[in-house]
C-alpha cells in the first residue's frame, strides 16, 4: 500500500505564508497608496496634516463615504449594486431635520434609529424588486435613484433645514471629538467593525460570498438566495439612512441637493478597495480604505497643483485599474485550477 500523500505539506513556513498573503493583499496595496499620498502632500504642505484642523479633517471628511461604501460592499458581494444610496441619504437627512423641527425635544438616539429604519424601508423596496422580481439590480436601483430623488425634491421643494433648526447637542456631533478622534468617525468605524465581523463570522455573511461567487450553485446547495439578497439591500439602505443622519450632523444644513452623485463614489470606493464588481470577494476593510483614498485624493491633489480635470481622471484610472486587476487575478486563479485538475 502506497504511503504517498495526495497533497504534500507546504514547505513554506507559516510566517512566510502569512507575509506572502499580506504582500498580495489588495487592501495592503491600496493602504500603501493612501499613506504615500498623505506623506507626499504633507511634504508639499505640512498644513495638510499638521494644521489645527488637518488631522481632524483627514479622519472626519471620509466618514459619510465610509458608511455608504460599507453598505455598498454588502450588496456588491452578492453580485448586485445599489445606485439609490445617494437619494436615500438625501431623504434621510431631510427627514432628520423635519423630525427635529416638527417634534422639538425628540431624543437624538431616536432620530438615528428613525433614519436607519427609513433607509431600511427604501432598501427593502429595492431588495424585493431585485430578489423576487428577478430584475437586474442595476436597472432597479437606477430607477429608484430617480424616484427617491424626485420624492425628495417634491417633499423639500425650495425649503431647507438650517443649523438653527437642529438641537445644539445634535449639531455638536459634527465637531465633537473623543480622544482626538471625531465622534462621527467613531460612529463610522463602529459600523465598519460590526458589518465586517458579520461578513467574516456569521453564517449569513459567508452565504453572501457564496451567492456572489455562483448564484446558481448557491441555489442548488439550498441557500436562501432571495432572502440573503434582500438582506443585503436592507443593510445597504439602513446604512444609507444612517449616513443621512450623519450628513445632517456634519453639515448642519440639508437642501434638496444632499447626497447627489455620492452613490458612484460609494461604488468606486468599494471597487478600488478590492471588492470584486462581479461579486464573491472583497472586504469592508478594503472598501473603507478605498473611501479614505478617494476623499484624500480630492483634498490632496489641489495642494499638489493638479487641476480638477486630472482629479477626476485619477479616480477614473484607479477604478479601471482595480477592475482590470480583479479580472486578471480571476483568470490567473482559473488557470491554476485547470492546471491542478490536469495533473
Amino acid at each position: 500500500m502506497s504511503t504517498d500523500l495526495l497533497v504534500q505539506p507546504s514547505a513554506t513556513s507559516p510566517t512566510r505564508r502569512v507575509l506572502g498573503g499580506l504582500l498580495r493583499s489588495r487592501e495592503i496595496a491600496v493602504f500603501t497608496v493612501l499613506v504615500a499620498l498623505i506623506l507626499v502632500t504633507t511634504v508639499k504642505n505640512d498644513g495638510f496634516l499638521f494644521s489645527s484642523t488637518g488631522f481632524r479633517d483627514l479622519l472626519l471628511t471620509p466618514c459619510l463615504l465610509l458608511i455608504l461604501a460599507t453598505g455598498q460592499t454588502v450588496v456588491i458581494i452578492t453580485r448586485n449594486v445599489d445606485l439609490s444610496v445617494g437619494s436615500t441619504l438625501g431623504l434621510s437627512a431631510y427627514l432628520t431635520g423635519r423630525l427635529f423641527v416638527d417634534h422639538p425635544g425628540l431624543p437624538i438616539p431616536v432620530v438615528f434609529l428613525a433614519g436607519m429604519a427609513f433607509g431600511a424601508v427604501l432598501g427593502l423596496v429595492n431588495g424585493v424588486l431585485v430578489a423576487w422580481g428577478k430584475v437586474p439590480a442595476l436597472v432597479i436601483t437606477l430607477g429608484t435613484l430617480y424616484i427617491y430623488r424626485g420624492a425628495f425634491l417634491t417633499w423639500a421643494g425650495s425649503d431647507r433645514i438650517n443649523a438653527s433648526d437642529l438641537p445644539r447637542g445634535f449639531s455638536r456631533l459634527g465637531t465633537q471629538q473623543l480622544l482626538g478622534v471625531p465622534v462621527l468617525t467613531i460612529i463610522a468605524l463602529v459600523v465598519l467593525a460590526v458589518v465586517g465581523y458579520f461578513l467574516w463570522t456569521a453564517r449569513a455573511g459567508r452565504e453572501l460570498y457564496a451567492i456572489g461567487s455562483d448564484p446558481d450553485a448557491a441555489t442548488l446547495y439550498g441557500l436562501r438566495v432571495s432572502r440573503r439578497v434582500l438582506l443585503a439591500f436592507v443593510v445597504s439602505g439602513a446604512l444609507a439612512g444612517l449616513a443621512g443622519v450623519v450628513y445632517a450632523a456634519r453639515y448642519g444644513t440639508v437642501s434638496s441637493g444632499a447626497g447627489y452623485g455620492i452613490e458612484l463614489q460609494a461604488v468606486g470606493a468599494a471597487v478600488i478597495g478590492g471588492v470584486a464588481i462581479f461579486g464573491g470577494s472583497g472586504t469592508v476593510w478594503g472598501a473603507a480604505i478605498g473611501a479614505f483614498l478617494l476623499v484624500t485624493i480630492n483634498r490632496a491633489l489641489p495642494i499638489l497643483g493638479i487641476s480638477d480635470f486630472w482629479q477626476q481622471a485619477v479616480v477614473g484610472a484607479l477604478i479601471l485599474a482595480a477592475v482590470a486587476l480583479d479580472r486578471l487575478l480571476t483568470l490567473r486563479q482559473e488557470r491554476k485550477l485547470v492546471e491542478a485538475n490536469d495533473r
